[in-house]
């Protein structure tokens, strides 16, 4: 069996969504395996938003896997890596992981993140063999949307005008980058901007930002119809951070109330004990949970002190 590796090719996006969800699905026994995301997008929607960091693995020019690295600044990670369920074993996703740790070489991050399954020693090896350790669980949390719930003191960024949107992504920068040095999401602002997925939540405190939000929304985003998922979120730090937090968690609520979702969706790692805290107390509840691996063993921004929701999938 000759595999071969290359930049996934854009008339391979619906086999690759294809074999994602029946990877997936056929891993968790779902009845459909295809079922699996529903009308959610995790492969087209990350391809559009960088082609040069989506693998796709061929076997005699048919695809039977592919991967997706993403780059926020100085940190990246890495999903879905998915293999066709009839080529499991065979060392494909192997072939898959080598140029994907090739790209994180070439963008010089200094540290890499992934979320797999927690109970999985399949997997747990498997990214062992490239560095990676286990860390704390990370559960994808969930709440119904309230009607009522409102947020003052904040602003979409698809409301600025082109410069203030420039202002904004530096005040996001200099956000991050106190949680995290070299942490950016101007990037994946910019992607959920330009492929209309979603927006971005920014709430202030007078002049200053106190926290962002990079939220999808509804069906072909990550979020899947009738919901609002934050794949991003953060406060700044200080003494403030837990009640800026908690105006960030108010505001994207608000901001789903306008989308007419029925549900938010933010996944927070168990090592950031007070925002998962915080979480609960609004209501969140666990929908389901993976495990972070990071590469070198370091905490990143899975500390106590980061008020910080994303989950790397």
């Amino acid at each position: 069996m000759t595999i071969s590796t290359q930049p996934l090719r854009e008339e391979d996006l619906p086999e690759a969504d294809r074999v994602c969800r029946l990877a997936f699905g056929t891993h968790l026994g779902l009845p459909d395996p295809l079922a699996f995301l529903g009308d959610a997008d995790l492969v087209t929607t990350r391809w559009r938003a960088r082609p040069d960091a989506a693998v796709g693995a061929y076997l005699d020019g048919r695809l039977i896997g592919s991967s997706f690295a993403t780059q926020w600044g100085d940190f990246g990670f890495f999903g879905p890596v998915t293999v066709h369920p009839e080529f499991w074993g065979q060392g494909v996703a192997q072939r898959l992981l080598e140029p994907t740790m090739a790209l994180f070489d070439r963008w010089g991050v200094r540290q890499i993140g992934l979320f797999t399954f927690p109970d999985s020693a399949k997997h747990h090896a498997l990214y062992g063999r490239y560095g990676f350790t286990r860390q704390e669980l990370t559960p994808v949390m969930a709440k119904p949307v309230e009607a009522q719930a409102s947020a003052g003191g904040w602003l979409a960024y698809s409301a600025l005008t082109p410069s203030a949107r420039a202002v904004s992504l530096a005040a996001c920068r200099r956000l991050t980058d106190q949680l995290s040095p070299g942490l950016d999401l101007a990037r994946e602002i910019r992607a959920v901007a330009d492929q209309g997925l979603g927006d971005t939540v920014l709430v202030y405190d007078g002049a200053e930002l106190a926290g962002f939000a990079v939220c999808h929304v509804g069906a072909g985003s990550e979020a899947g119809s009738g919901a609002v998922y934050l794949k991003f979120g953060a406060a700044g730090p200080g003494a403030d951070a837990a009640r800026s937090f908690e105006r960030l968690l108010a505001a994207s609520e608000a901001f789903a109330v306008g989308r007419q979702a029925r549900q938010l969706v933010a996944g927070v790692n168990l090592a950031r004990r007070e925002a998962h805290q915080l979480m609960s107390e609004r209501g969140f509840v666990a929908e389901f949970q993976g495990v972070a691996m990071q590469r070198p063993d370091a905490p990143g921004h899975n500390r106590p002190d980061c008020f910080v929701v994303d989950d790397w999938r």
